[in-house]
């Protein structure tokens, strides 16, 4: 029998354990969980031994605990390859609005549903499969494999960054193997080979020493929601482009068959603006949505708040007004470049009658894996056995901050491998897993390892 053999009979049992795995209401923010995170970290352990992989650590941190795993039979003249994923969820409030209860998983119109089905337990078990699967058929695995499955992904892998620090000779490897992600559509598998990074700020604007009545104050001194907006109005141009000197200087421009290859993709903008509810799609000129969303740097406000708030009216110019906002950053930009960028701005353009402070709260670097890299060429290579299909290199506009860990602290390229789709409602109520993606994930990373050997 083969392993692609093996993984068809095998399927039906697969999905059984999923649904145990999905039982298990992991949820890292909720302090009254930390029982059940604990639980499903236990059960990845028993569940890894089960099937083969002997050696299996549980790690404890401050926080949750870290499952680490290796299987290094292979030899040392073969190269090794590291898994991350990562066992904790998301809340799954509103309870209302499931069809089916979040830790309760139901199986319809050939999706499971549950909270963690797609993010990120149904991705990361369609790999611990695909070792299985090599493991009962030939004994071994074609390269070595190492696995490191986090939990507190959802609370910002406060922990995780120190642990690598500290193992870095421990998780040494020749790349990372992630499935955390989505492909670009249904029946078009994909290698993400690049995602924004992250810079994240507030701003506090303050005049008065307290509220002032309108009608007594109004045009006679200095009112912090309107120098807020006046701040607010001058990072963009009417185009689109970011007014921060120096914010784009160390942008890399996208390459020509990179814009040909974005071009390629089936997008339907009419399908994209209904998704978001909006008229039409805007953005910096001379760019597609596309090359917008994935290759571009950005600034946006994400909260605003100022004065009186509450139902009715109420005449008050406030002391305060506050917003919070975020770049995504492209490759070469760096967080803490741009942070000393936007300071300067806001300093330039500020009042001198108003109080401005700003305060940075964390970042991410962006990062990009060449796509001519061995690795990532042996996973284009097992999704085309996979899917029948040719697959297609798309970028992410989202960051996952411990790519740039891997290849800061480790010096290894990563390869997102996504198996989950754009409408998998992942962080939402009906969160779901397509199951066609899990059977095809579990035969993609059995084919994958032996592309990399």
């Amino acid at each position: 029998m083969s392993v692609i053999d093996y993984i068809a009979e095998n399927e039906t049992r697969f999905l059984e354990e999923l649904k145990d795995y999905l039982r298990i209401p992991s949820i890292s923010t909720d302090k009254e969980h930390a029982g059940e995170v604990a639980r499903c970290a236990n059960w990845l352990v028993d569940h890894l031994k089960g099937i083969g992989v002997e050696h299996v650590e549980l790690h404890e941190t401050g926080g949750h605990p870290i499952v680490y795993a290796e299987f290094m039979e292979a030899g040392p003249d073969k190269p090794t390859y590291l898994i991350y994923g990562h066992y904790d969820v998301q809340p799954p409030d509103p309870l209302e609005l499931w069809t089916s209860p979040p830790f309760e998983p139901e199986v319809r119109d050939g999706k499971i549903f549950a909270r963690g089905a797609t993010d990120d337990k149904g991705q990361l078990f369609a790999h611990l499969k695909a070792v299985e699967a090599h493991l009962k058929i030939n004994g071994t695995l074609p390269v070595n494999v190492k696995m490191l499955i986090e939990g507190e992904e959802e609370v910002g892998s406060v922990h995780l960054d120190p642990w690598v620090e500290a193992n870095r000779e421990k998780l040494a490897c020749d790349a990372v193997v992630i499935s955390d992600s989505s492909m670009y559509a249904k029946g078009i598998p994909s290698i993400m080979y690049s995602l924004r990074g992250l810079s994240y700020f507030e701003i506090e604007v303050t005049g008065p020493s307290h509220d002032l009545h309108s009608g007594l104050y109004g045009g006679a001194v200095p009112n912090p929601i309107n120098e807020l907006g006046r701040i607010i109005a001058s990072f963009h141009d009417p185009d689109g482009r970011i007014q921060i000197d120096g914010f784009y200087d160390d942008v890399r421009d996208l390459e020509a068959d990179e814009r040909q290859a974005f071009a390629d993709l089936p997008f339907d903008v009419e399908a994209f603006k209904a998704e978001a509810g909006v008229n039409d799609v805007q953005g910096e000129a001379g760019f597609t949505t596309l090359e917008r969303k994935w290759a571009r740097p950005t600034l946006d406000f994400n909260g605003i708040i100022g004065g009186f708030t509450g139902e009715g009216a109420k005449t008050v110019l406030p002391s305060l007004a506050k917003a919070k906002f975020s770049c995504r950053l492209v490759p070469d930009q760096q967080p803490h470049v741009i942070e000393e960028l936007v300071e300067a701005h806001i300093r330039k353009v500020a009042s001198p009658n108003v109080k401005v402070e700003l305060h940075f709260h964390h970042g991410g670097k962006p990062v990009i894996t060449e796509r001519d890299n061995p690795a990532v060429q042996a996973a284009m290579r097992a999704l085309k056995k996979s899917w029948d299909t040719d697959p297609v290199f798309i970028r992410g506009g989202g960051s996952i901050p411990v790519v740039a860990t891997f290849a800061e602290v480790l010096e290894s390229p990563t390869v997102l491998l996504g198996l989950g789709l754009n409408d998998d409602r992942l962080h939402s109520p009906d969160e779901k897993f397509d199951l066609e993606n899990f059977y095809q994930g579990i035969r993609t990373a059995a084919y994958l390892w032996d592309e990399l050997a």
